[in-house]
Formats: structure tokens, C-alpha cells, sequence
């Protein structure tokens, strides 16, 4: 370690600002070079300055080319003048200059004033600020998705300025709990969302409601899912009310849910007092998707679920009268969570919705040109339900067995008799009427 006060200072500051000392050197050097242009610019030189470690003395000097002809003396030099200035250190070595040499030559730095040093001076501070906001942004993109403590230092325009060791990093509005407040000097765990840079330098954006936040929790505080044990297959959150994790468990023998539960829910409650008392849905994935949905709409039981359209990912799902709030949820809360879970769009209906739409169907049916054999016989009873309820039950198969029904009543009976009088809870009482008149 150099015992030079200047070399120490910039070791100093070096340590200080988290950046590399051959940075600051860099920077005086270029200072005191830009101040030199002021004042010998106007002559062409090839200026160059250097920092003397063992004196700290940051030399000036001109660079001039050993050339065979001179034609700018400013930066050229001819071999017999650049042998001439060596000789003093001896024939051998100036008899060693060659052409395209680089000669240096001393300046005088007494010519610069004032107005130089600041010049000097505002040419660190510049270089030395803009490594440390490069250093800044190069460490936190690494970082993203990292969960940090820091303490909250001040609030500016709803977003909290959060102190995270030697910077600063913003809780914007919009990344914030609304369970949650604060006062300066609190301690605060939030999540590294991105890192932006503007004309300020770069900004360290954090989050308190990203769903990184809760699967980085899950990994501190569940073993099995720090060791690779239990997979997070997904988390989303409306934070402050409600949040669902599906997990997987790589084992046959452990629960994944269990896992992340804990003994009398130890595990998650430490979770939940983190997150000031959002409530937590674990379920299990599965790679079925009807199962899935129906593992994300819990705490609610489902009854039936079929899938309406598989290339635009649409499920119905049926649960019992009683459940259809608390599968729907708080404003659609626990139903929209799922369906964001499962990336599949829920369509939920208690059964009595169902049962009415059965019948609606079965009311608008054209019961004459059924007489007339120009239509096909409608789904009836448990078979109408099974075809609307399981989606592999073909039109085909769900027609010829209602001919079967038909064809056992017996071949004097009409074809109309097949019809509503033959339903549990059949179309209304219009309908058949004008099936039996015609």
C-alpha cells in the first residue's frame, strides 16, 4: 500500500463509493488533462498525464512520434533530435530510439490557473459519479427478483424512499400493500423488481406486492422447498386480500401442501404476519387441468367441471348452490385469482343455474319436427346432464341412447311420448301440449 496521501485518498474514496481505485486515478488523470487543454490546446500538443505513484504528482507531458521527415513539429520529432536528447543517458541508449518511437516531454503545469482546477475538479467528480452509478446498476440487475431489508428513509409523492446500505431504492405507490403503512425508520423486506436508468442515474425499484415476494418467503421458511423437495408452480396475489401458490411435490411420500402448511400452520402464519394478514390459498398442482382448477378454487367444493372451449382455454365449472360465493369469492376475488393461477378462463354456476339452463334448452326444442323426423331427438333427463356436463359424451352416443330409451317403450307407442313426459324435470307443460296435438 502506497504511503502517498494522494494515492491513500483515492484508495479511500475508492473504498467509499464502492468503486475500483484505477477509476479514480483515471479520472484525475483525464481532469487534469482537460484542464491542460485550456491551456496549451491552442499549440496541437499530444498531451497526455499520468499519476506518479511514489511522489503522487499527476506529470503533464507532450507526446511527440520520432518520424524521418518532420512535418508537424507540435507532435513529430526527427530521429537525429530524439537521439540528440537520449545521448545524455548514453550512446546505447540513444542509439535505441527508433522511428515511431514515442518520445515524452515534461510540461510545465504552472500555466494552469484557477478556472483549470475547477475544471479539474468537476471532471472527477463527474467520472468518479458515473462509475458509481454504473457499479450500482451492474450489482441490482443481477440482483432482480432478490429479496432485500432495508430501512425506510423518507416518503416522496406516495412512493417510500427505502436506505438499502449506501443507496437509495424507491417503493413506488403502485408496489405497495394497501394493508400496510409505514413511518420513517422502519424496517421494510421487500423485493428487487427492476432497475432503471435515467438522467439521475440508476433507480432500484422495489415491490411489496410482486408474487416473487411471497415465493422467495416460501423458500426461506419451508426446507423442502429451499432443498428442491416442493416446487412453486405458481404464485399471483391481490396483495393485501388474498394470495394462491400452487406447489408440487418431486416426492411421492411428502405433501406438498402439508409441507408448506407446517405443524399446526406455522410455516404459512409466519408468512401471513409478514404480509400483515393476507390470506394464503395453498393447493396442489397437477398437470390435468380440470384437476388444477379444481384445486385453485378451493376453499370451495366443486361438483362438475368441463372444459367449454380447449383452444381458448374456457372452463364451467359447477358447485352446490350454497358454495357458489365462496367459489366465486369477495368481488370475484377467489375466482379471478384461480383462473390467473390456471391460466384458464372460469365460468362458475351453481347448481340451480345449471338446472335452469338444462331446461331453457330443452324448452326452446322443437318437439314437432322431432314428430316429423326431421330433427333428432333431444337429450333427456340424466342423459342431457351427463352430455352437458362431461364434454367426451358425443352428440352420437348421447342420441342413440335416447333411441334405446325410445325403441324399449315399445313400437305402438308415438315418438312423441319420448319427450317431455318422459323427463324427470322436463321442458313446460306449452311444449308438450304441441307435441301431442300434432
Amino acid at each position: 500500500m502506497s504511503t502517498n496521501p494522494l494515492v491513500q485518498s483515492i484508495e479511500s474514496l475508492a473504498k467509499e463509493r464502492g468503486i475500483d481505485p484505477a477509476i479514480v486515478i483515471t479520472a484525475i488523470e483525464e481532469a487534469v488533462l482537460t484542464a491542460s487543454r485550456k491551456s496549451y490546446g491552442k499549440d496541437g500538443e499530444n498531451l497526455k498525464a499520468r499519476l506518479n505513484y511514489e511522489t503522487g504528482d499527476v506529470e503533464l507531458l507532450a507526446v511527440k512520434k520520432v518520424v524521418e521527415t518532420v512535418e508537424n513539429p507540435a507532435t513529430e520529432i526527427s530521429l537525429g533530435d530524439a537521439q540528440d536528447i537520449y545521448r545524455v543517458y548514453g550512446e546505447e541508449y540513444a542509439a535505441g530510439i527508433e522511428l515511431e518511437d514515442e518520445i515524452e516531454f515534461p510540461k510545465s503545469k504552472e500555466k494552469l490557473g484557477r478556472i483549470a482546477a475547477q475544471t479539474a475538479k468537476q471532471v472527477i467528480f463527474q467520472k468518479v459519479r458515473e462509475a458509481e452509478r454504473r457499479n450500482v446498476f451492474d450489482e441490482f440487475s443481477s440482483r432482480v427478483g432478490e429479496v432485500v431489508t432495508g430501512t425506510v428513509k423518507r416518503f416522496e409523492q406516495g412512493d417510500i424512499i427505502v436506505e438499502l446500505g449506501r443507496i437509495e431504492a424507491s417503493l413506488p405507490r403502485k408496489e405497495q400493500s394497501r394493508a400496510e403503512n409505514y413511518a420513517i425508520g422502519d424496517r421494510v423486506r421487500t423485493v428487487i423488481k427492476n432497475v432503471n436508468e435515467n438522467l439521475k442515474g440508476p433507480q432500484v425499484i422495489l415491490s411489496r406486492t410482486d408474487p416473487a415476494l411471497l415465493v422467495k418467503m416460501f423458500e426461506q421458511e419451508v426446507p423442502e422447498i429451499y432443498d428442491g423437495t416442493v416446487m412453486i408452480r405458481g404464485a399471483v396475489r391481490e396483495a393485501g386480500d388474498r394470495a394462491k401458490v400452487a406447489v408440487y411435490s418431486r416426492e411421492r411420500d411428502v405433501d406438498p401442501v402439508g409441507a408448506c402448511v407446517g405443524i399446526k400452520g406455522t410455516r404459512v402464519q409466519a408468512i401471513i404476519r409478514e404480509l400483515r394478514g393476507e390470506k394464503i390459498d395453498i393447493v396442489e398442482f397437477s398437470e390435468d387441468p380440470v384437476e388444477f382448477v379444481m384445486n385453485a378454487i378451493s376453499p370451495a367444493r366443486v361438483q362438475r367441471v368441463t372444459i367449454v372451449d380447449d383452444q381458448d382455454r374456457v372452463m364451467e365449472v359447477v358447485v352446490e348452490d350454497k358454495q357458489l360465493s365462496l367459489a366465486i369469492g369477495k368481488k370475484g376475488q377467489n375466482v379471478r385469482l384461480a383462473a390467473k393461477l390456471t391460466g384458464w378462463k372460469i365460468d362458475i354456476k351453481s347448481e340451480e343455474e345449471k338446472r335452469k339452463e338444462v331446461e331453457a334448452q330443452l324448452a326452446g326444442f322443437d318437439w314437432n319436427a322431432v314428430a316429423e323426423g326431421q330433427a333428432e331427438v333431444p337429450l333427456t333427463g340424466a342423459a342431457a346432464m351427463d352430455a352437458l356436463f362431461d364434454p367426451n359424451m358425443g352428440v352420437e352416443t348421447a342420441t342413440e341412447q335416447v333411441e334405446a330409451e325410445t325403441a324399449s317403450a315399445g313400437p305402438d307407442e308415438p315418438v312423441g311420448d319420448a319427450s317431455p313426459h318422459g323427463l324427470d324435470e322436463g321442458p313446460d307443460a306449452d311444449g308438450v301440449g304441441e307435441a301431442k296435438q300434432d
